[in-house]
């Protein structure tokens, strides 16, 4: 079974916090015209942690300037928390930013002849929040919570870039603004200094905040709940680039043309043991059970799997029928993406570190099923 720490924490969303339907962004220039956003459908929840990733001209910024209010779509409707914030004037959708999202850019955009203390009371001024008398307690508040206090009378120049991000961090909750969005934050910054920023997204994301991170390194989603693709301006299926993340981006968009999506009952049977498997399955909802029949009406569960797991991979790989069975959890039904036998061999040709990663995991779980048969052998069969 693979540990999928962002499934089990994208499994429990919160209400629906941005909803971006249909947009649409081209730009004109001297050129000609270049669609940046070609028809996004993407819908954010409460307390996630988001890590927008793709490479440099994809459309990751632009997408994110969508949702802030910076950039207007050409087509499509942008709401967050119900509200379209394009049918607003641009002065109360000015206002509605300013209380409704802390932006964190990747050059920190502090003041540089105010100290942090007062970078960080700016936000608070401009939409007039808290009494004014309150308001330096509460930027020493958060300065003390990204570990700034002793710094707060420095220049933003007297302090380490970390320390400057941390500051632009602190700033951004000045407001307590329910989403924070973070433009490349950790781009500038040692390995250091990044993870303990994506420490502190990660304890604003548990406190209920939602995060939004643009990134261009792939590492940093392993911290992060959540996972969203853009390619050419073109949204990659989510369970396809969690379940496979090693694959290029122009073969995830490839792959999902090819996917089809079925379902399950709880309970009901996908896969039955010593069937021969056509099919490679990534679980794109719910949960699936990997089970070794006993005698009668015992069984022996070996392995669940969640979210962005697959299975199949061992049969397709390997030959023969399946070597267990597969059914879909006892709860609720399962959504599964299934590609051909013929399709997973194209994939597994296209991208060797697929291939050899998938080989890994189908040696670990042959040996996970050695161990389940000597359990049973040794009359340790648990029931259903």
């Amino acid at each position: 079974m693979m540990e999928h720490t962002q499934s089990q924490l994208a499994s429990d969303k919160g209400k629906a916090l941005i909803e971006i339907q249909q947009v649409v962004k081209t730009f004109t220039n001297a050129a000609g015209e270049f669609t940046a956003l070609r028809g996004i459908d993407l819908t954010l929840h409460e307390s996630e942690f988001v890590a927008v990733i793709g490479k440099s001209g994809s459309g990751k910024s632009t997408l994110l300037n969508m949702f802030t209010g910076i950039d207007h779509p050409s087509t499509g409707k942008v709401v967050v928390e119900g509200v379209d914030i394009y049918a607003m004037s641009e002065s109360k959708r000015s206002l509605w930013r300013g209380r409704n999202l802390g932006i964190v850019f990747q050059f920190f955009q502090l003041l540089p002849m105010l100290n942090l203390l007062e970078n960080v009371m700016l936000p608070m001024d401009y939409v007039g929040m808290y009494e004014v008398n309150e308001r330096p307690k509460r930027a020493m508040e958060l300065l003390r919570m990204v570990g700034l206090e002793e710094h707060a009378q420095k220049l933003p120049r007297a302090v380490s870039t970390g320390q400057q991000q941390s500051a632009a961090i602190a700033r951004a909750l000045s407001t307590d603004a329910p989403i924070i969005v973070a433009d490349e934050p950790t781009g500038n910054l040692d390995s250091r200094s990044a993870n303990h920023i994506i420490d502190l997204f990660t304890e604003l994301s548990e406190r209920g905040k939602t995060i939004v991170m643009v990134t261009h390194d792939a590492t940093m989603t392993k911290r992060t709940s959540r996972t969203v693709v853009i390619s050419d301006g073109v949204l990659v299926n989510e369970t396809i680039a969690q379940a496979l993340p090693l694959l290029s981006q122009p073969l995830m968009r490839e792959l999902s043309n090819k996917v089809e999506r079925v379902h399950f009952q709880p309970g009901e049977t996908i896969i039955r043991s010593k069937q021969t498997v056509e099919k490679f399955f990534m679980i794109a909802k719910g949960d699936v059970d990997v089970v070794l029949h006993g005698r009668g009406k015992d069984d022996l569960v070996i392995s669940q799997l969640g979210t962005n797991d697959f299975f199949g991979e061992i049969e397709l790989l390997r030959g023969g029928k399946s070597i267990a069975s597969v059914r879909a959890g006892s709860e609720n039904a399962v959504e599964l993406l299934a590609i051909s036998r013929e399709d997973f061999n194209w994939l597994m040709a296209e991208s060797p570190l697929t291939e050899k990663a998938i080989g890994d995991i189908v040696q670990k779980r042959l040996e996970e099923k050695k161990q389940s048969d000597r359990r049973k052998r040794k009359g340790l069969f648990g029931r259903k």
